[in-house]
């Protein structure tokens, strides 16, 4: 119930230590708490792994094997899905297919930005273009789609960021954009679609979510002016809470019991301040006869994250901006416990497990906290320099004044995303994995 919450320490009986989806949904890590608490660009790295063109989804894994997803060339003609050796950093296997909408490959525009989910049997990769493919673990093709046939072509000015949340048979893709949009549940082993329900167009790059609700699973979408949950097997929508705003860059992440966090921005101009003020909250879904019901049982007062979604651990939840402010509260009633500046902005999800909550910096740096009520700061690690990651070629010169200006910060390495698991950090930058792991670990 709590995957995208607090991680299990101890492995499962038997069964591959896994972090199968976006934000670690599913997850069975393993030991962690032999997790490394420090290190540098040179120390406790274990390897570094090139990847071929440019990602900005996280890295999954199962057992032994690492899977992420990138995109290549001027037009971003080419999507890549890769395999790595999650002990040595080998690449196993690399798999390629043909965008079937290629579009000028700009720092403004999503890179290979959905999160690929995995199970025991496949790993599943969906592009912002709508097409999606689905390989066996040791490489082999399964099917291939695109998601378009349902919807018509993409139409949005920087592209599509939401990742695909899971269950046992099923993929759920939440496609958004300035064109008919909606929400389609896949099936896993077929890669035909089992429902479509059709949203009101909206820009907005969150992503769906597997909740848990009084003995229910729902799929719970925090997008644009809405959160909304929706039965897995018919894609009904059982419930909805509209006196939202700004939620366009966050999942919902489950408390358990029905109570899910919903993180919310006042957007690049501002235009969300108002409505995004009380939307940083903690809703409880219930059920009421043959229905349910939702309110907002607190607000998370002064927290404005922009991508980082809010977890919850050890009975605290945790909300970081881009400017690297750490906004603390009690989980059960809302009272803030700290707010705190860190080393560096954040762009990432913050990953509580045992004592620890580890926030990873946009530019590398991992700074780890000790969980509970007092700030304390345990460590701050640099996870590389310009001479230890691989070089990446500019892409080409944007056009206007102001896209030319944001890209000395867009150009510049980033921290996308983790996975945790066993004795190991893996991180993501946009062409290559680190994994951490402590000195002694073999």
């Amino acid at each position: 119930m709590f995957w995208f919450l607090t991680i299990l320490v101890a492995m499962a009986n038997g069964e591959p230590a896994v972090w199968p989806a976006f934000l670690g949904a599913g997850a069975r890590p393993g030991a962690t708490q032999s997790l490394p608490l420090e290190w540098t660009a040179t120390e406790n790295i274990t390897w570094r792994a090139t990847l071929p063109g440019h990602g900005q989804s996280s890295p999954v894994v199962w057992g032994e094997r690492v899977f992420v997803t990138g995109v290549e060339g001027p037009n971003k003609e080419t999507y890549h899905t890769v395999c790595i050796d999650l002990k040595s950093g080998e690449e196993l296997w690399r798999r390629s297919i043909e965008n079937s909408a290629p579009v000028a490959n700009s720092y403004y525009v999503s890179r290979a930005a959905p999160t690929p989910v995995v199970d025991q049997d496949r790993v599943i990769a969906f592009f912002e273009s709508g097409d999606c493919v689905a390989y066996s673990h040791t490489g082999d093709m399964l099917w291939k789609r695109s998601l378009v046939d349902e919807l018509g072509d993409v139409e949005a000015e920087f592209g599509i960021g939401a990742s695909p949340c899971q269950t046992a048979t099923t993929m759920f893709v939440l496609i958004e954009h300035d064109g008919p949009s909606g929400l389609l549940a896949i099936d896993k082993a077929t890669g035909k679609t089992e429902w479509k329900v059709d949203r009101e167009s909206r820009r907005s790059w969150s992503s769906p979510a597997v909740i848990h609700v009084d003995g229910a699973t729902q799929i719970v979408v925090s997008s644009a002016g809405s959160v909304d949950g929706y039965d897995p097997e018919s894609g009904d929508v059982l419930w909805s809470f509209t006196d939202v705003g700004g939620n366009t860059g966050t999942s919902p992440i489950d408390y358990g019991n029905g109570r899910v966090l919903i993180g919310a921005s006042p957007g690049r101009n501002g235009e969300n301040a108002g409505s995004a003020a009380d939307s940083n909250c903690l809703l409880q879904i219930a059920r009421q006869g043959d229905g349910w019901t939702v309110k907002r049982e607190w607000i998370a007062e002064g927290a404005v994250p922009s991508w980082a979604s809010p977890i919850v651990h050890e009975g605290l939840a945790y909300w970081i901006n881009r400017a690297g402010v750490v906004h603390c509260f009690d989980a059960q009633t809302g009272e803030s416990v700290y707010s705190k500046r860190t080393k560096q902005s954040c762009w990432a999800t913050p990953i509580g497990i045992g004592d620890r909550i580890y926030l990873f910096g946009q530019h590398g740096i991992v700074s780890v906290l000790a969980a509970g009520r007092k700030f304390e700061v345990l460590a701050e690690n640099e996870s590389w320099t310009d001479e230890t990651l691989p070089a990446e070629p500019l892409l080409a010169e944007e056009e206007s004044p102001e896209r030319r200006r944001g890209v000395a910060m867009f150009s510049k390495p980033t921290l996308y995303g983790a996975a945790v698991v066993e004795d190991s950090i893996v991180l993501r930058v946009g062409n290559c994995l680190i994994c951490v792991r402590p000195s002694d670990a073999g």
